[in-house]
């Protein structure tokens, strides 16, 4: 066998079909159903859940225009099989491309029994494989915590929380990071009570606090109550009991709890051990940019060699690496990787904010630009939000892009592409953008930073 990638989630199902491509004869190793985390427990029913809830958001406000609805209801659980059914496709779809590729599917999991012998237990027993090569697409799990370990029925991490027959009455979310917020924004569109309990001192931790602050705005109009700097400490008799930043305790009724405060690496049952695969202290696989281990042959993609955990990048490493057994010539060297977190409004960014252009020695100047003067974010009815552009002064280069806003996730691709091809604001204000669109945001970004925005005051 030429190679055997173990995982089929978005970064070992694209290296086996890359594989597949060029020739070479792959196995691909699965232990639950193709498609991996992201599939079938994670990206897409997230976001599956995620059109639900805002598309009930839409309809209730359509009022605002002229269109009334009565009696609206939400059938949750005709809302979880559709959801299932959008799962079921994809799934289907993957299976169908790894054969009309020539990939073969093991289910089962894989261990290393030596660098080119794997043996993987699948229903029937042990199957021994002797490969030349080996892609690790192990991904991640969920972290738990002391006081909260995951019950699967009150205690949830987000696979439960995406598998609920009817949205809770009250649900305390720990963790204020991406998935914490998406899914407890989707509940409380849904009529859920929603508390959120962050240890650090903002949500999403690490993302430019401008555009935290317009999310913020939206959780308070939900109902949200959010505490940061708080530490939750035990659920006992249906409550969260935690201590707030003041010092004070305090208590949230809790149907449900969902624990969202991070992943670990899946790294630690695949027998690495025996054949010197190094990792960090976490547990993380390091590689080179050819995705290489420090064992020949070896390789590994996706969450299992660390953050960013997106499924764009386990994908972009699937290829590089399949591509390298192939013997062309790739490299995982992105200048840009984007991030988008599907809030109401939406996050995305892509690049480096202004202090940490600041940081590496750049001059930054900022463009800035409302969605309160786009005329299609006002027919949508979703003025809530802004494009940032960040470049540097001297060379007028793009460093980065945040928009926080109405369809940021399907706008960003824009701006990774202008970081990614060295952009400069001069190529974004001169490119001409339809209108009505919200992309025009991003252009007038570009022009405020240069002083010529036209559809806003000149400060």
């Amino acid at each position: 066998m030429d190679s055997v990638v173990i995982g089929s989630g978005p970064g070992g199902y694209v290296a086996a079909i890359r594989l597949g491509q060029l020739g070479k004869k792959t196995i691909l190793v699965e232990k639950e159903k193709l498609g991996g985390v992201c599939l079938n427990i994670g990206c897409i029913p997230s976001k599956a859940l995620i059109r639900v809830a805002k598309l009930k958001k839409q309809i209730e406000s359509g009022k605002q225009i002229g269109i009334e609805v009565s009696d609206l209801t939400v059938d949750f659980a005709k809302v979880q099989a559709w959801k299932q059914s959008v799962v079921d496709k994809l799934v289907s779809g993957i299976d169908y491309l790894c054969k009309a590729n020539n990939v073969k599917i093991i289910k089962g999991t894989g261990k290393f029994k030596g660098p080119h012998l794997l043996e993987v237990a699948v229903t029937s027993g042990n199957e021994t494989i002797e490969t030349k090569n080996v892609i690790i697409a192990t991904g991640s799990r969920y972290f738990d915590l002391p006081g909260f370990r995951f019950d699967g029925a009150r205690v949830i991490s987000s696979t439960e929380a995406l598998s609920l027959q009817e949205p809770p009455k009250n649900l305390v979310v720990i963790g204020g990071g991406v998935s914490g917020l998406e899914l407890g924004t989707m509940y409380a569109q849904l009529g859920t009570k929603v508390t959120v309990i962050e240890m650090l001192d903002q949500l999403l931790p690490g993302t430019d606090i401008d555009l935290v602050g317009v999310v913020e705005r939206s959780l308070r109009r939900l109902g949200i109550q959010y505490h940061v700097k708080s530490k939750a400490k035990e659920y006992r008799d249906g409550k969260v009991y935690a201590v707030l930043e003041d010092g004070k305790e305090a208590s949230f009724e809790a149907d449900k709890v969902l624990v969202a405060v991070g992943r670990r690496p899946n790294s630690d049952q695949i027998g690495l051990e025996t054949v010197g695969v190094k990792m960090d202290s976490h547990g993380f696989i390091q590689v080179n940019k050819k995705m290489e281990t420090n064992v020949p042959e070896i390789y590994a993609i996706g969450d299992v060699v660390g953050p960013p955990m997106l499924a764009h990048k386990a994908s972009k490493e699937g290829i590089v690496a399949a591509e390298t057994i192939g013997g062309l010539n790739s490299e995982a060297d992105f200048r840009a990787i984007p991030g988008v977190v599907f809030t109401d409004p939406e996050i995305a960014t892509v690049g480096l904010t202004e202090s940490q252009a600041k940081e590496k020695g750049y001059d930054p100047i900022v463009g800035k630009f409302p969605f309160t003067a786009l005329g299609r974010a006002m027919i949508a009815g979703e003025t809530e939000g802004f494009a940032k552009i960040v470049a540097d002064k001297e060379s007028s280069l793009v460093l980065g892009v945040h928009i926080v806003g109405n369809e940021a996730s399907d706008l960003i691709s824009e701006a990774v592409l202008a970081v990614e091809m060295g952009a400069t604001l001069e190529d974004i204000g001169l490119t001409v953008h339809p209108h009505p669109t919200l992309p025009e945001a991003i252009m007038e970004a570009a022009e405020a930073a240069q002083g010529k925005a036209i559809h806003i005051v000149r400060k």
